[in-house]
């Protein structure tokens, strides 16, 4: 059962980052720097589904638990990226703000800049950092809970 959790686990993060690819070279989104931050956590995850599929069943508890971790990180990096859309405060990233730094050389000017949002769904007002942050809470709960229950066992 914790082989089939961890390749769902990884078929589920590359289904998200299949998403975000197609958005952006299929419907010509283009990504800021956030959005590309974002990405990191899922092809992580996708990796420790790829492991716990093929581990031990108690190595494979460890790395469902360290992949549902890694997406409540993924939930913190799109909350940040929501509050920079809403203005709430300014990215972190220099690439976002464009913010110069004397004695470093001109930072690169974002094609998207960060506090734009980008809708995949036409007249849905829910960017794609707020979609990621609710997938990936839902995502991460999910890894916790199954890797919290108590296992049964079946006669």
């Amino acid at each position: 059962m914790n082989k089939l959790a961890g390749l769902l686990t990884a078929l589920t993060a590359l289904t998200a980052l299949g998403i975000a690819y197609f958005a952006q070279y299929g419907l010509l989104l283009t990504p800021c720097e956030l959005c590309l931050w974002e990405r990191w956590p899922y092809r992580i995850v996708a990796a420790l589904g790829l492991l716990a599929a093929l581990g031990k069943p108690r190595t494979t508890r460890l790395l469902l638990a360290l992949a549902g971790l890694v997406m409540l990180g993924d939930v913190g990096i799109a909350f940040l990226h929501v509050g920079v859309e809403f203005n709430w405060w300014n990215s972190p990233l220099p690439e976002c703000n464009g913010a110069l730094v004397p004695g470093q050389p001109l930072p690169l000017i974002p094609a998207t800049p960060c506090d734009r949002p980008v809708y995949l769904i036409p007249g849905l007002p829910v960017s794609m950092a707020m979609m990621d942050m609710c997938a990936a809470l839902v995502f991460a709960v999910a890894l916790l809970a199954y890797v919290a229950r108590k296992r049964r066992v079946f006669r």
